[in-house]
């Protein structure tokens, strides 16, 4: 690491601390003796989606996250939870290192999280990701 005052690439770390995204490590400069902090971040690499007409965009957690709220409004599950879900879901995806994933892959981790939460949740969010049409439809999907 650079001394921010010398230039000099020979430091040691006094302290370091970790909060939720960073790490904050206090150094010194072994060259002038001056202390300089600096934050270490991880850089989340972004990646696509595949829809089902072949076109890719970009992840947005923001939609993930309204399609869940969308699926279990007026139900017992408060907002932590379903943040704690699309957080899970994405790390999962990060640790499969994996650059690009199709709508119905992400769909189907979404679905499996839903199940073990709340039946109703996952009954609403189902109708839209195989896109129901009939009462037959919701009731096939419920006998399975």
């Amino acid at each position: 690491m650079k001394c921010i005052y010398c230039g000099s690439e020979e430091s040691k770390v006094l302290d370091s601390r970790t909060s939720e995204n960073a790490i904050r490590r206090r150094r010194e400069c072994l060259n002038c003796g001056r202390r300089f902090t600096t934050y270490e971040t991880i850089d989340v690499v972004p990646f696509l989606i595949i829809k089902k007409d072949g076109s890719r965009e970009s992840y947005k957690q923001e939609k993930l996250l309204k399609s869940l709220q969308t699926a279990l409004a007026k139900r017992n599950i408060n907002s932590e939870e379903i943040e704690k879900i699309v957080k899970d879901i994405e790390k999962n995806i990060q640790n499969r290192f994996l650059q690009e994933l199709t709508s119905n892959e992400l769909g189907k981790m979404v679905l499996d999280r839903l199940k073990n939460l709340d039946d109703v949740g996952y009954i609403r969010y189902a109708s839209v990701f195989y896109d129901f049409k009939t009462i037959g439809d919701f009731l096939k999907f419920i006998e399975n």
